[in-house]
């Protein structure tokens, strides 16, 4: 568009041009408190809809899924406040300055890592007078020398994590990983075995680098661990009126169950055949087979391909799981004649298409040919879940006005007086 768009947002920042710097400081650090103050409310209704499973009734993951979804969070920040959330149950000095305005969320966030009810009303003091960096930065040799001992052990289990990014100059995937000691040793022990193994096919130059080798060796676990599940086959021994059968058909006394394995329900073997080779093997009431079955047809890799690039991810109403986790789920299932074809599949991750084949969750086509799902009472899941019909709540000011919380522009600052910190002195208090 050639026209320049011009809005409240630029009216507002010429009259801001009128106030008096001293006025946009007190604005500034007043409005912070007003905002702590009912980030506070947020977090502990949030707390309180994950306590209710509030976000399981629309498939989600998680409640961290479901904020992901209707309130633009990452995951991360929404699994951050989800913590925060269970922890400020637990500590209610440190949820009342919050809710006072006199603690930011950032420095609520890194006391709920370290606070007990012991420490609690010194955290707080301490909190109440440094700068947030400075928080920080005390709460990590805080937290450092509170996992020695017998704790560490479990420190280092639950520190596990692996996230990724991509290198958008490039493409490249960046991968950054923290694992137990006992698990790291038996990563790079496969890793090891993997790089023999590469070097032992001879395609390894010689100007090939140490970090490439072991890049190549991670692209062949994952590949030879991926390329065993393409070739996995699931054995079902059934009565082939119950593997067929509809979900209101009474299954009582029919076989089926997994070969050498335990008894399924019918819908989770029609969930598994979705995207696995079956073999069907019907036998008699003496378990005799009677016919052994074709194998069932599995999705061709070009239709795989067609199919991540059309869906890109689960196509279940916000969820953000990516193709690589997702199984091609028949939407006309294929034992009841459904094709194997690109207009009756689509990716579902494998909550979700648990959910479809033995929760009740439903999925058909819709008109224009969009994918309409259900939740097991009939409700449509749409991206918008439906809106409360109560009237809004006061704003922030207002209802901190109400309940009688007194916030102003000194409310949430500082009194850190500019001394440096003594680091190991303060964390001693703390400890001994």
């Amino acid at each position: 568009m050639a026209a320049t768009m011009t809005g409240s947002g630029d009216g507002v920042a010429a009259g801001l041009g009128e106030v008096p710097l001293e006025r946009l400081e007190a604005e500034i650090t007043e409005l912070a408190g007003h905002l702590a103050a009912a980030e506070c409310r947020w977090i502990r209704l949030i707390g309180e809809f994950d306590r209710r499973n509030g976000w399981a009734v629309w498939g989600c993951r998680s409640c961290a899924h479901w904020l992901n979804w209707q309130c633009g969070l990452s995951l991360e920040a929404a699994r951050e406040r989800l913590r925060v959330a269970r922890r400020l149950g637990e500590l209610p000095l440190i949820a009342a300055e919050f809710a006072a305005g006199r603690l930011s969320y950032s420095k609520v966030r890194a006391l709920t890592r370290v606070a007990t009810a012991g420490d609690e009303a010194d955290l707080v003091d301490f909190a109440r007078d440094a700068p947030t960096a400075m928080l920080e930065r005390f709460v990590r040799a805080y937290r450092g020398a509170l996992a020695r001992g017998d704790d560490v052990a479990v420190a280092a289990y639950e520190g596990r994590r692996l996230t990724w990014r991509t290198d958008y100059d490039d493409g490249s995937l960046v991968v950054t990983a923290r694992l137990a000691p006992e698990d790291g040793a038996a990563f790079l022990a496969a890793l090891g075995a993997a790089r023999e193994a590469l070097a032992g096919t001879g395609d390894v130059s010689a100007e090939t680098s140490s970090d490439q080798r072991n890049a190549d060796a991670l692209v062949h676990l994952a590949t030879a661990q991926t390329g065993a599940a393409a070739r996995r086959q699931l054995v079902v021994h059934a009565d082939v009126d119950l593997l067929c059968a509809d979900t209101d058909t009474d299954t009582a006394g029919m076989r089926c169950h997994i070969k050498d394995g335990p008894a399924l329900p019918a819908a989770t073997a029609q969930r598994l055949a979705c995207d696995t080779g079956v073999v069907l093997v019907v036998e008699d009431a003496g378990g005799h087979p009677l016919d052994v079955g074709r194998r069932t047809r599995t999705i061709p890799p070009a239709l795989r391909r067609a199919l991540e690039i059309r869906d890109r991810g689960c196509r279940f109403p916000g969820c953000s799981a990516p193709a690589v986790v997702c199984d091609v789920h028949h939407i006309k299932h294929w034992l009841r004649g459904g094709p194997t074809s690109l207009d009756n599949t689509a990716l579902l991750c494998r909550l979700h298409h648990y959910l479809h084949h033995e929760r009740g969750y439903g999925c058909e086509h819709l008109a224009g040919g969009e994918l309409g799902f259900t939740r097991p009472d009939g409700t449509p899941i749409t991206t918008t879940p439906a809106c409360a019909t109560s009237p809004p709540g006061p704003g922030i000011r207002e209802r901190n006005t109400t309940t009688g919380t007194i916030i102003d522009a000194d409310t949430i600052t500082s009194t850190w007086d500019g001394k440096p910190l003594d680091l190991d002195y303060a964390v001693a208090c703390y400890t001994n």
